[in-house]
């Protein structure tokens, strides 16, 4: 299959490029910068071939996918800095990336006849209860900028195309770009203690392997709306932040012992505001992965110690 990914300069589109290659598949790399601009670690992505788009722009949108012609389009480019987009000059911009932007794709798929990929998140939901929000849940009810524009992206889809995957994913961590785990383990170098959040609750999610089930659902027509996040259950921030430190003192980091650095557990309320509003339930339902015939991911803890052993710290 011949399949151009957005986002190749982020966490998601940086993996799924390099899963495409290892099964044989033709990966055409896109983002918005005239060349590939990802983390150099010589993987197949480094070489593969890429083309600048701007997604907020139509006609380069339609361009781009028409002369690349493409049976699948896997769209992992956003605006996620979920904080950033609740400031007022930047509110236009983030509509532009993850609602405009996803519609121009859309709208040039039907006319290809493609396949679709979109990306999405539980910030589609409230985030309140405590119950596992399942794939097909139409109660939408987004608690901030980032989550009504990744909304409006998602319903562009389902409007536009029939042949669509649309996958909500949490807590996102991979090799190229920011995350969680970086941070903490960045901070703890210069503080002996930490304060973390127990009262939000979700799963994370390794792009190496969620790009694997990506490749593995485009090769199907089991098209609709999924949940994918890796196994392991249900944990706080601060549970992750304590299984991060746990593993890398393991790794022989003496740095982040228990000894040396404290994890303190506190409420969203005591750890104080930030401008966007968090869910405190990313909990998501994803049995109907099994249901379809698709293979779970592996647990978190596994997916942890795989990626402290890939990054440097």
């Amino acid at each position: 299959m011949k399949v151009l990914v957005t986002g190749v300069g982020g966490q998601l589109g940086h993996d799924v490029m390099n899963e495409l290659a290892s099964r044989g598949h033709e990966g055409i790399g896109s983002d918005i910068k005239e060349t590939y601009s990802g983390i150099q670690d010589g993987t197949a992505v480094t070489t593969m071939p890429y083309v600048p788009m701007d997604i907020t722009d139509v006609a380069s949108v339609e361009k781009v996918l028409t002369d690349a012609k493409p049976d699948v389009v896997v769209h992992c480019a956003a605006w996620t800095a979920v904080d950033l987009a609740e400031d007022e000059d930047k509110k236009e911009i983030v509509k532009a990336v993850n609602a405009t932007g996803t519609k121009n794709i859309a709208d040039v798929c039907k006319k290809l006849d493609c396949k679709m990929v979109y990306i999405s998140t539980d910030y589609v939901f409230d985030g309140q209860g405590e119950k596992a929000w399942e794939p097909d849940c139409k109660d939408y009810k987004p608690l901030n900028v980032y989550g009504e524009t990744k909304l409006a992206g998602e319903l562009a889809v389902s409007e536009t195309l029939d042949k669509y995957f649309i996958v909500r994913i949490a807590w996102v961590f991979g090799k190229n770009g920011k995350n969680f785990i970086k941070t903490m383990l960045n901070v703890a170098k210069t503080h002996d203690t930490l304060k973390v959040v127990n009262d939000q609750i979700g799963t994370p999610t390794y792009t190496f392997d969620l790009a694997r089930l990506l490749v593995d659902m485009i090769e199907t027509d089991k098209y609709g709306y999924y949940h994918a996040t890796n196994e392991g259950g249900y944990i706080s921030w601060y549970d992750f932040t304590k299984e991060i430190f746990r593993q890398a003192a393991e790794l022989g980091h003496d740095e982040y012992s228990e000894d040396k650095v404290t994890v303190l557990p506190v409420t969203t309320e005591e750890y104080g505001v930030s401008k966007a509003a968090r869910p405190f339930n990313s909990r998501l339902d994803k049995s109907k992965l099994v249901e379809n015939g698709f293979t779970p991911l592996p647990t978190w803890q596994d997916a942890l110690g795989r990626y402290l052993k890939e990054i440097e710290f």
